[in-house]
């Protein structure tokens, strides 16, 4: 089979502005519609976004996955790029440079999106979210998702990416404090929606510094579970090479696991 060249960093950049603004719509519109549908319901509320939330993500990940990874959040790109340098492989500095600065702009762009479409003006969110808890939340919620890619990364479970980080998100929502924004992208997105979804200005710094701070103890954690998974950040979230003599390789390695 012949092989198949990578996709261009332009063209991965593109793939992780789209699928960054695609999430946020989805988060920030599924939850002006549960406001909308059950004013005064938390609890359904949740429901209804966590529930969107899992199939949409689910299927961004198929979607970007084969271009650009679908990263599509920041400490999953860092740590990509942390681990990949041991080992010569995933991003390099200017790679994470400009994921990350497509992830943030996608996301404002998702989150303004979504109220356009809902009619609702975008301002400044007022729902603090400022407490030692949450924070912690935050942290293990983070933690877990870095945790679970590099695993499948480096299994060869890229297959699974996609149900696995839904699943995992749609659970964190639940067993999680702070709903598991696990996101920093996603968290600066949630400023601009005034709704259930939103995150105030003031407490988005205490949330960014505990998702990095989950982003490390995830990778602590893989570094005890899979110590080589360095040599597998290519494929995070989803292997984006494709040709024959890649698979084979990872085929190889697997069987001597």
């Amino acid at each position: 089979m012949t092989p198949v060249d990578p996709p261009s960093l332009s063209r991965r950049v593109v793939a992780e502005f789209v699928g960054t603004a695609a999430l946020v719509t989805v988060i920030v519109g599924s939850g002006i519609a549960a406001t909308s549908l059950s004013p005064g319901d938390d609890g359904l509320q949740l429901f209804y976004t966590s529930t969107a939330t899992v199939f949409g993500l689910a299927s961004l990940i198929l979607m970007m996955g084969p271009v650009s990874g679908a990263h599509l959040n920041p400490v999953i790109s860092a740590a990509d790029w942390w681990l990949g340098r041991q080992a010569g492989s995933g991003l390099r500095g200017s790679q994470l440079a400009a994921y990350a600065t497509a992830q943030g702009a996608g996301a404002i762009v998702g989150a303004v999106l979504a109220n356009l479409m809902f009619d609702v003006s975008t301002t400044w969110s007022r729902t603090e979210r400022s407490d030692w808890h949450l924070w912690l939340g935050e942290i293990v919620a983070t933690a877990g998702l870095v945790a679970l890619v590099f695993a499948l990364a480096r299994t060869h479970r890229g297959a699974w990416a996609a149900p696995a980080v839904g699943a995992y998100i749609g659970a964190a929502y639940w067993f999680t404090s702070s709903t598991s924004f696990a996101n920093p992208a996603v968290t600066v997105g949630r400023m601009f929606s005034d709704t259930f979804a939103g995150i105030e200005p003031a407490s988005v710094p205490a949330f960014l510094a505990a998702q990095l701070m989950g982003g490390a103890v995830g990778l602590a954690l893989v570094a005890v579970l899979y110590p080589d998974a360095a040599v597998a950040a290519d494929d995070v979230v989803v292997p984006r090479r494709s040709d024959a003599r890649h698979r084979g390789t990872g085929k190889r390695n697997h069987e001597h696991e």
